[in-house]
This record gives C-alpha cells, structure tokens and sequence, in this order.
C-alpha cells in the first residue's frame, strides 16, 4: 500500500486522538481548572456538535477547493485548535479551542477518505478506506490511554500539546507527499439533506444517534466509573482502555464481514444484544481488574461492529450514499455530543454506577427503532410481491 495512504491515515489518527483523548484527561481538567467531572465530559459535547454541525457546511462551502488544499487546511486547523486547548487556563478558553479542532477534524476526514480512494485503482480502494479509517480506531487504541497515562504527569495541557504537534507534522507532509487533486462536483447543502425526507434514513439516522448515545454516554465517564467501580486509576486505567481499543479494531473489522455474510438486519440485531448485555453489567463484570479487562474488551468488540452495518443498511435504502453517509457522520457527532449533557445529568440526578443502566436502556430504544425499520421494510416488500403478478397479468392480456 502506498506510502501516501498511510499519510493519510496518520492525519485520521492526529484528528481521532483529538475528538476521543478527552475521555483520558477528564480528572486533569477537572482538578487543574478546578470544575467538576460533569463539566469537564461537556469538552466532548462541544467537539462532537461543532464537528456534527461543521461536516456538512464545510462540505459545501470548501466544496471547490483543491483536496490537498483542504487537507492541508484543515490539519492547520487541528493543531491550531489542539495548540490552543493545551494553553488554555480557563474552561471558556478550552472550550473554544476543542470547536476549532473540531472543525478541522470535521473537514479532514471525509477529505482524507476521498483522496484515498482516487489515489489508487478500485481493487485497492477499499482496503485504501480501511487504513484511513484504521487511523481513527488506532486513536482510540493509543491515543486515549495516552491521554489518561499523561494525563496525570503532564497535565491536559501536555497532553493537547502533544496531538497539536502530531497535527502539525503531518500537515507539513501533505504538500510534499500527496499531489494536487481537483475536487469533486459541488453539491448544495440543500441537496445534502434531502435524502433525509426519506422517513426510513430517518429511522436509520436516528438510530446512529441514540447508538452512539448509548456507547459514549458511559464512555466519555469510563476512567472515573473504573475508579469507582474496581478502584482502578493510573496506567492500570491506560491499559484497559487499550484493551477496549484493540476490541473495537475487532469489532470494526467483524462487523462489516458479518453484515456481508450474514445480512445488515441480523447483524445489528446481534451486535445490538451484546452491547446491552455488556453495558448494562458494567458496574457488576467490572468489579475486578479481570472483569474490566473482559468487559471493555467485549464492549469494544460490540460497540465498534456496530456501524459498519447500519452504514450498509443506509446505503441499501438510498442511491445517494455519499451524501447519506455525510449526514451519519454528523449523526454520529450528534450522539456523541448529547452523550456529553445527558451523562452529566444523570451523574448529578443518580451518580456515576446509573450510566450503564442508562447505556442499556438507550440501546433498547435502537432496537425497537430497528424492528420499526424492519416491519415497515417487510409491508412495502409484501405489496410488491401481491402488485407484480396483477400488473403482468395486464400486460399479457393487452
């Protein structure tokens, strides 16, 4: 694979780090600027709705500019918002510079999987994507246990210091390494968001959101709901969270062959299970350091088979896949963006040990969101098949 995909893929991983190291440095922030646990988990609100909302705007607005342009733009933007956070000493101040990297993590990705993809001959390009992308979950791998090993040592502020440099060298790679690339035709904002008239990817769309809810309502709290459920803290934390890393690069990867497989509808329905079962016994199964490292590591497996899937269920339902996929991105930032308010809310009504009941009762709600989708799926197809034979009887008889 080319040298110039994995570039690519570097820049996925600096801009991943950026949107998911919060989840690491929670405690740092919230003991250096002096806010609580629940404030602090609103830094991963303010990225995830900056970037839901940014996707599709910079989609449009930079729709004309040069792909290697955006990229390089967009990097800048990274390491300057990153570079801000890591000097920030007001919660006001920090907030602000997690919007900017949003922005930048926002007009990167969907870059960086384009230019991918045009970079090599479709035989590869698939596998091109997967190493994109691969960057993100690679981010969730390192860069979060990272962030909550550092954390600790260097403080927040070393550790956003950290991702704005990586940002910034890879920024500096992309004129010499990656050619000019003309972009792709423009598509009005308007457009981008008609497909969603289609009340089954409105279904499916806001099945994404309460997902992701579900997983990132625990999530974004998981280094103190460890300490408060096994009493775990330090590298011990670091290492379980590289343990749910490497079970959502399986999962990534296990979804996707067992939607082929086995179909998207089943496979969501399995993966679903498991992350009810996983999320809803957190605070029993990760009692112990063993229990913990099963259960994240089962979590991860689940949590992360869960899109690839329900990506391949939007992309059955409408022709446009671009332009759908584009609005789960900003489905996906939603989710993760109300995760942010609605954790902080049950922490303060019911403590911290409440978030995997919530987890689990969320994930019920995607469930029943699916099997809406399904009978309503199964009474077009059975109105097909009972008009077919009519209209063939008509055209025989003319």
């Amino acid at each position: 694979m080319s040298a110039r995909t994995y570039l690519l893929a570097a820049g996925a991983f600096a801009v991943g780090t950026s949107a998911y190291v919060v989840s690491g440095v929670l405690p740092a922030v919230s003991s250096e600027l002096g806010v609580s646990l629940t404030a602090a988990g609103q830094l991963a609100t303010a990225f995830a709705l900056a970037y839901a909302v940014g996707a599709p705007l910079i989609a449009t607005l930079a729709g004309r500019w040069d792909r290697r342009t955006l990229l390089l733009v967009a990097l800048v933007a990274a390491a300057v918002g990153n570079g801000l956070s890591a000097v920030a000493t007001t919660y006001p101040l920090l907030i602000v510079g997690r919007i900017i990297a949003a922005i930048g993590a926002a007009a990167y990705t969907p870059a960086a999987t384009l230019v991918a993809t045009a970079l090599l001959p479709p035989a590869q390009r698939a596998r091109a994507v997967a190493i994109v992308f691969g960057g993100l979950t690679l981010a969730l791998a390192i860069g979060v246990p990272a962030g909550d090993l550092l954390g600790s040592s260097i403080g927040y502020g070393g550790v956003f210091a950290a991702v704005a440099v990586v940002s910034a060298l890879v920024a500096a790679a992309v004129p010499i390494c990656l050619p000019r690339m003309a972009a792709p035709p423009a598509v009005p904002l308007r457009e981008r968001f008609a497909v969603a008239a289609d009340r089954r990817v409105l279904t499916v769309l806001a099945m994404t959101v309460v997902g992701v809810l579900a997983a990132m309502v625990v999530f974004i709290y998981v280094t103190p709901l460890l300490n408060a459920t096994a009493g775990i803290h330090g590298a011990t934390i670091a290492l379980l969270l590289v343990v749910y890393g490497v079970g959502a690069m399986v999962g990534n990867t296990w979804g996707g062959r067992a939607a082929d497989r086995f179909g998207t509808v089943p496979t969501l329905y399995a993966v679903l299970a498991g992350i009810a079962v996983t999320v809803v016994t957190l605070s029993l199964t990760a009692g112990t350091l063993v229990g913990a490292a099963v259960t994240l590591v089962l979590w991860g497996v689940f949590s992360w088979a869960f899109n690839p899937p329900l990506q391949s269920l939007l992309l059955e339902l409408a022709p446009t896949g671009g332009l759908v996929l584009s609005l789960n991105a900003s489905a996906i930032y939603l989710g993760t963006a109300l995760a942010g308010v609605v954790g902080g809310v049950v922490i303060d009504m019911g403590g911290l040990l409440v978030l995997p009941l919530v987890g689990g009762g969320l994930v019920l709600v995607v469930i029943a969101l699916l099997l809406t989708l399904q009978v309503g799926r199964t009474r077009v197809a059975e109105a097909e098949k009972v008009s077919v034979p009519a209209c063939a009887g008509l055209a025989t008889a003319e």
